[in-house]
């Protein structure tokens, strides 16, 4: 199967399909990973928060792939936030992954309380991406106000923007803001899993008749309907699962197309109600954790 890209702002090649493991247990890391490698992704997205980046490590080098068929990103958390923190945060990420260079870091949230620090956090990865450390950088839930100011401080455009985005909140104002400044939308919880883990006041995306119609015209699943809606309009996703079958599932996406008519039905169910935390209100004293050395 051919696995289509998107190419970055600055030339980086990324697949178009990730694989996510946000809340994936240590313990479960490892196989999910390799199953993922196995069936054909070449893309694994981890954070120092996650607490799982040693995992995605070792499932890489037990796949048997060379490093450069692997892109790896991964995410500096708040609590490292500074110039020197941010540049160390490097450090224990490499160290953990057991990798020399990162294919893509970002900053995981913009601590718009503290922004200096962003700020600075962003200029170690300036550093990162000039000594060749890092093959791209970015930042994840950024929103307008926070990129104006990123853009007006640093040198270097975000190569990537990784947001909530799934059917009941497309996040259209931001979409737009980054596609016309070169940023590419990565969209995380891209089925709308954030909608029914958290409370399921809202329901869940993989029921909606709306979705459940367009996969059965297809041939396809809710969450393969969901991926493809995001492919065609210019995002990358990083789904995630632990069982096998999921894994597969998520990747074959690259077989049908959705028309028109479906894209617009899908965006139609946008009820512009955020599943994750507000990024106004990420603090340190809130959500602080220590992110350790090993």
């Amino acid at each position: 199967m051919t696995i289509s890209t998107f190419r970055l702002n600055n030339d980086v090649v990324m697949p178009s399909v990730g694989f996510g493991v946000f809340q994936s247990a240590p313990e479960e890391t490892t196989a999910a990973v390799e199953e993922a490698l196995r069936v054909g992704y070449r893309h694994v997205d981890t954070a120092a928060a996650y607490g799982n980046e040693r995992e995605v490590g070792e499932a890489v080098r037990r796949s048997g792939l060379s490093r450069d068929e692997v892109f790896l990103e991964t995410k500096v958390w708040i609590t490292d936030y500074g110039y020197d923190a941010a540049l160390h945060a490097f450090d224990k990420a490499i160290d953990k992954l057991g990798v020399e260079q990162l294919d893509l870091l970002i900053l995981h949230q913009a601590l718009p309380g503290e922004f200096d620090l962003t700020i600075q956090a962003y200029r170690a990865l300036e550093k990162l991406h000039a000594d060749g450390k890092v093959r791209a950088i970015g930042v994840s839930n950024f929103m307008p106000g926070h990129l104006d100011r990123l853009l007006s401080e640093t040198s270097v455009v975000p190569a990537v923007n990784q947001i909530e985005v799934h059917p009941y909140f497309r996040q259209s104002e931001l979409l737009a803001y980054d596609a016309e400044r070169g940023i590419l939308n990565q969209a995380w919880s891209p089925i709308g899993g954030i909608t029914f883990y958290r409370d399921g006041s809202h329901g869940s995306t993989l029921e909606d008749p709306v979705i459940g119609e367009i996969a059965e015209g297809h041939g396809k699943t809710p969450a393969q309907v969901m991926l493809r809606w995001h492919l065609q309009q210019g995002r990358q996703v990083i789904p995630k699962s632990v069982t096998p079958a999921r894994i597969a599932e998520n990747f074959q996406v690259f077989d049908f197309e959705l028309t028109a008519e479906q894209l617009a039905a899908i965006d139609g169910m946008d009820t512009g109600i955020r599943g994750g935390p507000e990024p106004e209100e990420i603090t340190r004293e809130k959500f602080g954790i220590e992110i350790p050395e090993a």
